[in-house]
């Protein structure tokens, strides 16, 4: 167990190299932080740090920095994570206001977190297991292409071209009617089963539509959206090319893995807590030089999702985490209210 002193050195060492980038050394501990012991004190606390694999020496020089040990202890012992200022709270509420729909929501947040945060924003589609089949159209483009649009009360919209050779606009507006008599109203997995019954009975001359336009319907309806993850901010991650242990090409490369962002996002829970992985805690190999911190966003059990950020070991982990937090709780509420 680390007595309050080496705490307070480990505290001061993970802060001066997150914002110096280099490896700190205890003279230059003892004349930022007014350490109120000597230079010698402050090596030999170091020494223990290092033997308990708390920080390290990266070359021969005097300088440490934070393993992910270190960075673990020092996010453990954060305590209560600080709260935004009222001024960015306000910049949070201005950048999301006028959102149109779910993917607009889900564009503006990742676009958000990215932006405050300096690193890559990752943000999951949230699902509403309560939602229903709010509105659908079919919308002629042309003599032989059309627009299959379907809207949820969750907001979300999704949206498919079928081809209609052969067809009037007026059998594509009988079509619509009866499907939308079938399935408004409906959530999908009964909405799929209404179409399906409704395809069955179609009279001849419909037949053949009806199975294209049901094609695409049974496509958007059966579609989990909670399998997507939108990934933004991905050229903050040339900022910290030099933290990674060989280059960032892997990082990259994992983070265009929509499998790999759902298993980092997956191990969030429900609750409004900040989850934060550090270095190997990382279950996939090529993110072990990064850190996931993450938090679930939505007010009830049937319709939340989690977002959250990737970044270099080295970040400023008590203004990320508040940021990843408001912004969860801010699209959470705002979600809520639409």
């Amino acid at each position: 167990m680390l007595d309050d002193r080496k705490l307070a050195i480990l505290r001061a060492i993970v802060t001066d190299y997150v914002s110096m980038r280099e490896p700190v050394g205890s003279r230059a501990l003892v004349e930022r932080y007014r350490l109120d012991v000597s230079p010698a004190t402050v090596r030999n606390d170091m020494a223990v740090l290092e033997e308990e694999g708390y920080i390290t020496q990266p070359h021969t020089s005097a300088g440490r920095i934070p393993t992910d040990k270190g960075y673990r202890l020092f996010v453990d012992r954060l305590g209560v994570v600080k709260p935004l200022s009222l001024a960015e709270r306000r910049a949070i509420e201005t950048f999301m206001s006028g959102a149109l729909d779910v993917d607009d929501v889900v564009r503006r947040t990742v676009r958000l977190l990215a932006q405050i945060t300096q690193q890559v924003a990752i943000v999951q589609y949230p699902i509403d297991l309560g939602a229903v089949v709010r509105h659908l159209e079919l919308v002629a483009l042309g003599a032989e292409r059309a627009l299959v649009i379907v809207v949820s009360s969750s907001g979300r919209v999704e949206q498919r071209p079928i081809d209609i050779s052969g067809f009037t606009v007026e059998q594509l507006a009988d079509l619509r009617g009866r499907i939308n008599a079938a399935v408004l109203g409906l959530s999908a997995p009964r909405a799929i089963d209404a179409l399906t019954d409704l395809l069955t009975t179609l009279p001849p001359e419909l037949g053949p539509l009806g199975n294209v336009a049901g094609a695409a319907l049974f496509d958007m309806m059966s579609a989990d959206p909670s399998s997507r993850v939108v990934v933004g901010g991905v050229p903050n991650l040339t900022r910290f090319s030099d933290q990674f242990e060989t280059t960032v090409k892997p990082v990259l490369e994992a983070l265009e893995e929509q499998v790999v962002l759902l298993r980092l996002l997956g191990e969030v829970g429900s609750s409004d807590d900040v989850t934060v992985r550090i270095g190997h805690e990382n279950p996939y190999a090529p993110l072990q030089s990064t850190s996931v911190v993450a938090s679930a966003y939505g007010n009830v059990p049937e319709a939340w999702a989690t977002l959250g950020i990737v970044g270099p070991t080295r970040m400023d982990y008590p203004s990320t985490m508040a940021a990843v937090r408001a912004v969860a709780r801010y699209v959470g509420r705002f979600l809520a209210e639409g």
